[in-house]
């Protein structure tokens, strides 16, 4: 089978803050960088600072727990996000400040792709071929004097493949050269970025937005990490020396971005002739796992069998041809445009059941609350004319309410957690009402359960199935200009990312598909969560092998 063509003309630089949210905290106040730091939410530790993993503590331990390996721990309450997310806004301003164009796209709170092609382009070309070692790279156009000196010769930073050699590079070949100039302006931003902003970051530089985070990951914490020619072979077999292939192929299919969970169960259960086994909250075991190498190499394996694999109601028409792009490296998706508004704004909480309607009315005031809260953070901003008030820079003209039902129950009554249900969604116009700047937000809050998110929350959620309720989601979306441009006739689909819903229909029923990349609500810092059965601790997806492992260790 033919392998997909790698696109290398880009250099991307991908950012994921080390210990975000206690990186946050440890930047307001540096005392506590010398000091055990733990972030509560709920009943867990969902992050802690290297101090406090040093004594024994780590992501998603129980907050009691934590207290006894380490009495002397800080903990502090992380269930406002807001300093989180003002200072997510933060860094990614401070990164795009070194931008010469605008293409610096944010995945949740702690991770940035940065397009930076066309400063190592320019860059390139101002390289003096009789004394590399002596380079210098222009971080000005307009003053060539602003920017920082490099030997040119060689990587900054770990490679990946590890290059005992690092002066052994073949200076002759254009994407070395490039991917060269990318790890010293990675290097410089990051020691910049601890310099001055006091955020140390994990650095990934390759040619696109996969290649770039998987890399990144290699050198963890506070490090970089390039991944080096070669990138394509002539042929896809033992004897391949492509580099990309060698990082896509050590890695279990759930570790790929893009391959979401329900695309991984699948391509696992053809590949092992039957379902893997998957208990819940316990690490994946050798048998249950398989690799991009085991896809990739399974008999007969292609775009076309990936499409008879995967192919079901809501699945896009390419999704074999995708997928088979994922497995060899290859990601053609832009880095999105800087924008300094959201394209949605959403709220959201996990729960074991609610016992009565009252109940559910309560949750949806407090979610509604939030929500109305973060759209004055994010929409609107002071009035140029100094008067003082608020005025919107744009306004939503939907708003959905989604629900997902817990995870179903097995014969023996635990439950089934390799089934993931999926989110039903139910949207409507937004309300006028909410956009007045004047009105008390609670009041306002009860007004929109009152007159639409209770309608919606009851066609989507009959109350005999209460006790079950996984998670409620209240958000807005379809973000249009306050003031509206005199061009009229744009067109504003071009303004959504292609993760948006489908369907924005007055009250329509739809289903959360998997997309690529941001399975969550990434802006938002939230994901998707399931409560333990053990502890009954609410727990993201993404981390129940850690909550596995915090389970399985010794007392």
């Amino acid at each position: 089978m033919a392998v997909p063509r790698q696109k290398n003309g880009r250099v991307i630089i991908h950012f994921d803050y080390d210990c975000f949210y206690a990186s946050v905290l440890e930047a307001e106040n540096p005392a506590l960088k010398s000091l055990p730091l733990a972030i509560q939410q709920k009943q867990i530790i969902v992050t802690c600072n290297y101090e406090a993993r040093r004594r024994g503590l780590r992501k998603l331990q129980l907050v009691k727990e934590a207290k006894k390996i380490c009495p002397d721990v800080v903990i502090i309450l992380g269930e406002d996000l807001t300093k989180f997310r003002d200072a997510s806004k933060s860094l990614y301003a401070y990164l795009r400040g070194f931008l010469w164009g605008s293409k610096i796209e944010r995945l949740g709170f702690d991770e940035v792709f940065l397009d930076v092609t066309d400063m190592i382009d320019y860059n390139v070309a101002l390289l003096s071929h009789h004394d590399l070692q002596h380079s210098f790279f222009c971080l000005d156009r307009e003053d060539p004097t602003k920017g920082f000196e490099f030997d040119a010769t060689r990587y900054c930073g770990p490679t990946y493949p590890p290059s005992p050699d690092a002066t052994g590079v073949d200076l002759s070949d254009p994407l070395s050269r490039r991917l060269i100039l990318g790890s010293h302006l990675a290097f410089h931003m990051r020691m910049r970025l601890d310099a001055e902003r006091g955020y140390t970051a994990t650095v990934g530089v390759s040619t696109n937005k996969l290649l770039a985070k998987l890399v990144g990951s290699v050198n963890k914490p506070n490090n970089q990490t390039t991944l080096i020619p070669p990138y394509s072979v002539d042929r896809d077999d033992e004897g391949c020396s492509s580099n990309v292939t060698k990082l896509m192929d050590s890695h279990e299919l759930g570790k790929v971005p893009g391959i979401g969970f329900k695309t991984a169960q699948k391509l696992r259960t053809h590949v092992l002739g039957r379902e893997p086994t998957f208990q819940p909250y316990v690490e994946r075991s050798q048998d249950a796992q398989v690799t991009v190498r085991d896809v990739r190499q399974f008999p007969g394996m292609g775009p076309a069998m990936l499409t008879s694999i995967l192919v079901g109601p809501g699945t896009a028409k390419d999704i074999g041809v995708r997928v088979w792009e994922l497995l060899h490296g290859v990601d053609n998706s832009e880095v999105l445009e800087a924008r300094t508004i959201p394209t949605q704004i959403s709220i959201e909480d996990s729960y074991k059941g609610l016992p009565h309607n009252d109940a559910v009315r309560r949750e949806l005031c407090h979610l509604a609350a939030s929500l109305i809260r973060r759209m004055r953070a994010d929409l609107t901003k002071m009035d140029e004319t100094g008067s003082g008030r608020l005025r919107w820079l744009a306004r939503p003209r939907t708003v959905r309410l989604s629900t997902r039902l817990r995870s179903p129950k097995m014969p023996d009554g635990s439950r089934n957690y390799s089934f993931m249900n999926q989110r039903v969604s139910r949207s409507g116009p937004a309300p006028s009402f909410i956009f007045s700047l004047d009105d008390d937000i609670d009041a306002l809050a009860t007004r929109l359960v009152d007159e639409l998110l209770l309608s919606m929350f009851r066609r989507s959620f009959p109350a005999r199935s209460l006790e079950e309720l996984a998670l409620i989601n209240v958000a807005v979306t379809n973000m249009t200009d306050a003031e509206p441009k005199q061009n009229r006739g744009q067109d504003i689909s071009k303004m959504f990312r292609q993760e948006e819903m489908p369907s924005t229909t007055p009250t329509s029923a739809v289903v959360d598909a998997e997309v690529f990349w941001e399975e969550s609500d990434g802006e938002d810092g939230t994901y998707h969560h399931e409560l333990c059965p053990r502890c009954g601790v609410s727990v993201p997806y993404f981390a129940l092998a850690a909550h596995a492992q915090y389970h399985a260790a010794p007392d």
